[in-house]
Formats: structure tokens, C-alpha cells, sequence
């Protein structure tokens, strides 16, 4: 009989146990739910917190329910990641699983302010660090100086020539388009990743196309800005280019307004004869030849024309005064002045 007492002792223990084992299985498992969802929350991650440290900040934050459950689940579930949390400040929603909280932590995703900016096709450097200066992100001089003494790990910078009468080194191979950076990017982050843009858009089969043609990559460039700062339509880009082939051909000047504009650093409908007269290596009414270097940063459409430039025989050009954005093209000087006068409204 006492036997029979002893084992029905045990058996109800053990059901007790069995019963609390289960309650606490319950809880543990309500416990590991995601939360309600919600608006996103900022939580910010110590240096040196420890495991329990995080899941207080986290708790507290509202993102999870418990901090002990939070422990023990890094560390009996997720012993991968419980060194390497990783601290910041961060973003989370409530209603994130902890697998994905954890995830997250151990991969750093930390939040960064970002800015979006765009850079139009046919910027010079100079207006790029004026823009990005309005932005609040570079200090101009900072971004002018990078682009002319920094150090880039840059797939054609070996091929840029040294020159004491280049303007800007990297001139020409900030490539125009819309970026996302963080609010705290430096102004050699931000030119890095531009530089990067460039090598993404002039692929080596672009190089060996220009070697055909009989330009390195730098002249190309060079070429595809005083495109880019004297065309408007996309239509005419490739015939631009050709005038300029041609006018190479016959060793002319090129005669570009755009290279006198960019020493003037000023645009104009109409140069002065005094303008064309500056006497500077840019100037391409004085000085045989391309440019020293780029005078813009041009697009892709602008490279594409000079890599593909239009075969014809006309040798000048002249903006029409009809708000169309095109040009009249000649193939002799005195037609050119016929088109230069009807430009002019003298005509």
C-alpha cells in the first residue's frame, strides 16, 4: 500500500513537472512572437554591449518582448551570431521575427542618413563640388582638391596624362547620374563612386573602339564634353562628332565655343571676338589640336556619338535662334556664314 502511495507520489510529480515544462514551452514560444507591426524605430547598439545589453535596448525600443528570452535565444539557438553583434544605430520595425533582428545586428546592417543627388550630363567639376556644397556634403575646395591631388584605385587613371596645363585631372570622368550616399560621405567617397560609374559605363571594348578610331581613352572623353557642351539634341550628338572628326582630319582647329566658355567659366549665347582671343591651351580657336583635357563630364549618349560618330562632309555648325535646340550644318565657310547670319536674325 505504501508502495502504491509512493508511485502515485512520483507519477503526479512527474506530471507536475511535465505540466510546468509545458507552461513554461508556452511561454517561451508566446514570448519569441513577433510583436504587433508598427512604425519604424531607431535603436541604437552601445560599443562593447553584451548580448543581454542588446536585448534590453531592444526591449525597450519596443521591438521585442523579452530581454531574457531574447538572451537565451542568441545563445542557445543562435551561438553563430552571439559574437558578433555588431554595434550602430539602427532601424527596425516591431513585427520582425528575431531571426531577422539578429540577422541584421550580426550583419551590421546599420542605419545611414542618405542624400540623393543627380548630376546632369555636361557638368564641369567645378559646378559638381558647387552643387554637392549646396547639398551640405563636401566642402568645395575639399572636393576640388580630391579631384586633382587624390588617390583613386581607378581602372584608366594610369591613362590620364600628367599635364601642367590640365585644369582638373579627373575632369571628364565624374560620370553624370543620379546617386544615393550616406549623409556623411566624404568628398573622396563620393568622387570614388562616381569614378566607379564611369568604369561601369566605358567598358575596355569602348577603349578598343576609340584605339580604333585612332584616340586613346583620354582624348575620347575629351572629345564626348565638347559634345556634350555643344550639343543639345540627342539627334545631333553623332554629327557634332563628325564635324570635329572632320575638321581633325583636315587639321583644322576645332573652333569650339565650348572650350572658350569653359576657360571663361561662363556661358554665353554669343562670344565676343575678344572672348575667342583668350589666350589659355583650352582655347581651341588659338590652339591646334584637342584640348589638354575635358572641359565637361559627359554622358553616355555623348561618348557613344564620338565612338560612333556620323560620316559626312560638313565641317561647321552654328545654333539655330528658334528655341529648338538644334543647329545648321555646312559643308563650306561660305555657307556657314549664310547659316551664322540667318542665326544671328541677320539674315
Amino acid at each position: 500500500m505504501k508502495r502504491r502511495r509512493v508511485l502515485w507520489g512520483g507519477l503526479g510529480l512527474i506530471a507536475f513537472v511535465a505540466a510546468g515544462m509545458v507552461a513554461a514551452f508556452g511561454w517561451v514560444r508566446a514570448e519569441l512572437r513577433p510583436l504587433p507591426p508598427g512604425p519604424e524605430v531607431e535603436v541604437t547598439v552601445p560599443a562593447g554591449a553584451d548580448v543581454r545589453a542588446i536585448g534590453r535596448a531592444l526591449q525597450k525600443a519596443g521591438l521585442i518582448r523579452n530581454d531574457i528570452v531574447f538572451w537565451a535565444y542568441v545563445r542557445l539557438m543562435r551561438p553563430d551570431a552571439a559574437g558578433r553583434l555588431q554595434a550602430g544605430v539602427y532601424r527596425f520595425r516591431p513585427g520582425m521575427t528575431l531571426e531577422a533582428i539578429v540577422d541584421a545586428l550580426a550583419r551590421g546592417d546599420v542605419y545611414r542618413e542618405t542624400v540623393t543627388f543627380t548630376i546632369p550630363e555636361g557638368f564641369t567639376v567645378e559646378e559638381i563640388a558647387d552643387r554637392l556644397q549646396t547639398l551640405g556634403l563636401v566642402d568645395r575646395d575639399v572636393f576640388l582638391r580630391e579631384v586633382k591631388e587624390g588617390d583613386f584605385a581607378f581602372r584608366y587613371l594610369d591613362r590620364i596624362p600628367v599635364s601642367p596645363e590640365r585644369k582638373y585631372r579627373l575632369e571628364g570622368y565624374l560620370f553624370p547620374d543620379t546617386y544615393t550616399v550616406d549623409k556623411n560621405a566624404s568628398a573622396h567617397a563620393i568622387i570614388e563612386r562616381m569614378l566607379r560609374r564611369f568604369e561601369e559605363m566605358f567598358p575596355e571594348a569602348w577603349a578598343e573602339r576609340a584605339a580604333v578610331l585612332g584616340l586613346s581613352v583620354d582624348q575620347a572623353v575629351t572629345l564626348a564634353s565638347i559634345v556634350e557642351r555643344e550639343a543639345v539634341r540627342d539627334d545631333e550628338r553623332a554629327r557634332i562628332a563628325g564635324v570635329f572628326y572632320n575638321r581633325i582630319k583636315a587639321r583644322w582647329r576645332l573652333e569650339s565655343c565650348a572650350t572658350v566658355e569653359y576657360v571663361l567659366d561662363v556661358h554665353k549665347e554669343r562670344l565676343t571676338l575678344e572672348d575667342l582671343k583668350v589666350n589659355d591651351p583650352y582655347n581651341t580657336y588659338l590652339h591646334d589640336g584637342l584640348p589638354p583635357g575635358p572641359i565637361a563630364n559627359p554622358g553616355k549618349k555623348s561618348l557613344e556619338a564620338v565612338l560612333w560618330p556620323e560620316e559626312h562632309d560638313y565641317f561647321f555648325f552654328v545654333a539655330k535662334n528658334d528655341g529648338s535646340g538644334g543647329h545648321y550644318f555646312s559643308k563650306t565657310y561660305e555657307e556657314h556664314l549664310r547659316h551664322n547670319a540667318k542665326s544671328s536674325g541677320n539674315f
